[in-house]
């Protein structure tokens, strides 16, 4: 009886330990938060989750963020002037109207994002997936004229994203 006891008591402790484990393992992404209309120029967020923030018409020129979990963010009319996007996921995100001039997109994902009459002079593409995004086709036809390379997550090539010719 006792034997039987003591064997329950360490499945017991077993499973408290166990669930203690799984618990503390995840962890769970930030909060989503507003920055809207805020001044966040020249800041480093790179390798960052900001999965669901809203940034509408916030100035993130010459910001870093590379490396970023961007999914789902809004960005819309916000100033990304010289932005590092690079290996970023902006897959979802809205852009309406934001300014990504000279900003790197080197390897970004921007999967489903909404980038309706966003500005894209000069900016980096090499490697970006533009799958599911809806282009004015003027914007369309310049990003095609510099699209090269392959994603290396999603390994779509940015000309076969863009459906350029």
């Amino acid at each position: 009886m006792r034997f039987l006891s003591f064997v329950y008591w360490q499945r017991w402790l077993l499973s408290c330990l166990l669930a203690c484990v799984l618990l503390l393992g995840f962890s769970n992404p930030a909060q989503a938060t507003s920055f809207d209309r805020q001044n966040l120029r020249q800041q480093d967020f790179s390798g960052q989750d900001l999965r669901g923030n809203n940034y509408t018409r916030t100035d993130l020129a010459e910001t870093d963020l590379s490396n970023t979990n961007l999914v789902g963010v809004r960005l819309f009319d916000a100033n990304l002037t010289r932005a590092n996007l690079e290996n970023a996921n902006l897959s979802g995100t809205t852009l309406d109207g934001a300014r990504l001039i000279r900003a790197n997109l080197k390897n970004a994902i921007l999967e489903g994002a909404y980038a309706f009459s966003t500005d894209f002079r000069k900016a980096e593409i090499e490697g970006a997936d533009f799958t599911d995004v809806d282009l004015d086709p003027k914007v369309n036809d310049m990003l095609c004229e510099t699209a090269i390379g392959v994603n290396p997550v999603t390994g779509r090539a940015t000309k076969d994203t863009l459906y350029c010719p």
